[in-house]
């Protein structure tokens, strides 16, 4: 059984692995403050910029719910497309620290100023909950990569409105190396208060590191991720897989990888004349398939069934990581032309 489920099936790349074991009986100090974490850091600001915060978390849905619990005031709401991470897969996480999340239907998962527009027209007074950071994913969770020109409309459109720009980089690395990207790491800082660079979904165990670029966010934020439970005591852990990631191209290398592979899926449908249910260019691809054959190839693989397109036909989601083999992409095609009723 080979699965398509998700990026982060696989543990972590192997010199990440043996960077773990050589630094395992070296005394540090914790909570962050060791010099892994530092240099990490510090690194990460040479490729990003030096006005910037940087923090390292352990997860996705803790750096989310820890950065806008810390961002908004008690009666501030978030907007999301109805597909984001923070509205369909995080159990509530955002509302349980009482903000509420304003629901935005997009059909390409990506948010617009007339979207956020619509929002603020609807939230008039103090009455409802005051709409005050946006937030995106890049990639999407169905696959989209926001373009700069996107970015900068977004960007000009919540500096006139007081709006704070939020980035959730889970699959950062992905978007940043698909075919279609137009934007680089050092750009973000311009165009967006914060973002996150996805380390589980991207070759590490574990971990993501929070770039804080807005200045009026930065004050106290290790004391929000200390009572959110992210301040992990044996920090070093995460310190040492970003410098690893980063102190070369390992990170960008594994996910033009996982995008390479992705492509190969999506090539070789597309020339089998399947749809797709999104146009991606990352490393997620969403192909609509007879349900015959999709029940045939569950057989020997595993994927998430997407959505019913109709009453014969579902979408199903393929997702490639930066450990998939080649061999197992051309497997999953093969064994399609045989099961294909």
């Amino acid at each position: 059984m080979f699965s398509f489920k998700n990026d982060y099936s696989e543990g972590a790349h192997p010199r990440i692995l043996n960077a773990l074991l050589e630094s395992n009986f070296v005394q540090e100090d914790g909570y962050g403050e060791d010099r892994y974490t530092q240099k990490a850091i510090e690194l990460l600001k040479g490729k990003i910029g030096s006005d910037v915060d940087i923090h390292l978390l352990s997860g996705g849905t803790q750096t989310n719910l820890t950065a806008l619990s810390a961002f908004l005031r008690p009666h501030e709401a978030a907007i999301a497309v109805s597909t984001g991470h923070i509205l369909s897969h995080e159990t509530g996480a955002i509302e349980a620290t009482g903000h509420k999340v304003i629901s935005v239907e997009a059909e390409n998962g990506k948010l617009n100023p007339s979207h956020l527009k619509a929002v603020l027209e609807s939230h008039t007074d103090e009455h409802m909950v005051k709409p005050k950071l946006v937030y995106i994913s890049n990639s999407t969770e169905i696959g989209t990569i926001y373009m700069k020109s996107e970015l900068r409309e977004l960007r000009d459109f919540c500096n006139d409105h007081n709006l704070i720009l939020f980035m959730d980089g889970a699959r950062l690395g992905s978007a940043l190396c698909s075919e279609e990207n137009d934007l680089k790491l050092s750009d973000l800082p311009t165009l967006v208060d914060a973002f996150y660079i996805g380390g589980t979904k991207n070759g590490a165990l574990l971990g993501e590191a929070l770039v804080i670029c807005n200045d009026s966010l930065k004050r106290d934020f290790r004391f929000h991720m200390k009572q959110k439970g992210a301040l992990l005591a044996k920090g070093r852990l995460l310190g040492i897989q970003f410098l690893e990631l980063f102190k070369d191209d390992l990170f960008f290398d594994l996910a033009m990888h996982a995008n390479k592979m992705a492509y190969k899926l999506r090539d070789e449908l597309g020339s089998a004349n399947y749809k797709f249910l999104t146009d991606s260019p990352s490393n997620q691809i969403f192909p609509i398939l007879p349900n015959g054959a999709i029940a045939e190839l569950q057989k020997n693989y595993s994927f998430h069934i997407w959505e019913k397109v109709d009453s014969d036909h579902s979408a199903i989601r393929l997702v490639t990581s930066w450990a998939t083999k080649e061999d197992a992409v051309v497997a999953f095609i093969e064994d399609l032309k045989k099961v294909v009723l």
